[in-house]
């Protein structure tokens, strides 16, 4: 049996959305929480960011460069010139408002709403595996009917850790398809909500002092980065993933397994173990030229866990 673990209460959190400005759910969802003035839940402060406004302004991912790969150590530690990109200047201001990144200072908890146009239902995406974070999956996971919920953990140490959630003292990007960029579907809003709330009512239950059991829980972490078949000359991609793994996000890749479909009509398959894809033909990755990634899924014990009595 594992030990029972305590941690002191999550009083301070933040919520943001809009750190990719065409990634509708977490625009609209702040927005709504601010014209609700949703500030305070019980024993839970909130704070609500729109976390990149001249991007979602212009409906856009980013405006310079993408702003939930500016939180590394060293690009916040990097001096501001008259050229330093927008994105870089705006991550520094959220580390100032929200952080210091590492510090007794920081948010307790920071979730950051993302929408992906892969098929890849409600995941949890973080860095540590600290035993909040997983705690709030399980118990999302265990009221959660609508949507599969999963969670993915980035191997990653936190001076390298480069999104948003890693500013808090603890976090996650709460990461919900499919959407198309630019849109806003009323199903993946609800979830989005419903996600949400039962995170809000999880704190206001561990604030006040009761204990939540351990358990197991299933989450993947991520291994390889597949791109598209390329023309050697021009760079152009010469594929599309493959009907048979087109939105079969977190379904077992098994060697012959086809991942893409030629433009000429050629079948390219699966070659190595069995993996999980996911982020299957996700829009913003085609220019980080990555058609899908691979993850392999493991079990964690969960310790039980409660707040820390004064």
């Amino acid at each position: 049996m594992m030990e029972s673990v305590t941690f002191p209460p999550l009083s301070r959190i933040a919520i943001c959305g809009g750190t990719h400005g065409n990634e509708m759910s977490g625009v609209y969802m702040v927005r709504e929480m601010q014209k609700q003035k949703a500030d305070q839940r019980g024993s839970v402060s909130i704070t609500t960011v729109l976390t990149n406004p001249r991007a979602v302004d212009a409906c856009r991912r980013y405006i310079d460069t993408d702003l939930n790969r500016s939180f590394t150590d060293a690009s916040l530690s990097t001096p501001l010139t008259d050229s330093t990109p927008y994105e870089l200047r705006r991550a520094k201001e959220l580390n100032a408002q929200l952080g210091p990144k590492g510090s007794e200072q920081a948010v307790d908890l920071l979730c950051d709403l993302h929408n992906t146009t892969s098929n890849m239902g409600i995941c949890l995406i973080f860095y540590s595996l600290d035993w909040l974070t997983l705690h709030i999956y399980k118990y999302i996971q265990s009221k959660m009917t609508s949507t599969p919920v999963r969670a993915i953990q980035l191997d990653i140490p936190l001076s390298e850790a480069y999104s948003l959630e890693a500013v808090g003292k603890c976090g996650f990007a709460l990461e919900v398809g499919p959407q198309p960029n630019g849109v806003v579907r009323a199903d993946i809003f609800n979830a989005v909500k419903e996600a949400l709330d039962l995170m809000i009512e999880w704190l206001q239950r561990f604030n006040s002092g009761e204990s939540f059991e351990g358990g197991e829980v299933e989450a993947y972490t991520p291994v390889a980065k597949i791109d598209y078949p390329r023309d050697p000359t021009t760079s152009a991609i010469t594929a599309a993933i493959h009907p048979q793994l087109q939105d079969n996000d977190f379904k077992l890749l098994k060697p012959g397994d086809p991942i893409f479909l030629s433009f000429s009509g050629d079948t390219v398959r699966h070659e190595g173990e069995e993996l999980y894809p996911f982020f299957v033909n996700e829009c913003a990755y085609y220019e980080k030229k990555i058609a899908f990634q691979l993850a392999k899924k493991f079990t964690l014990t969960l310790p039980s866990i409660s707040v820390k009595k004064d």
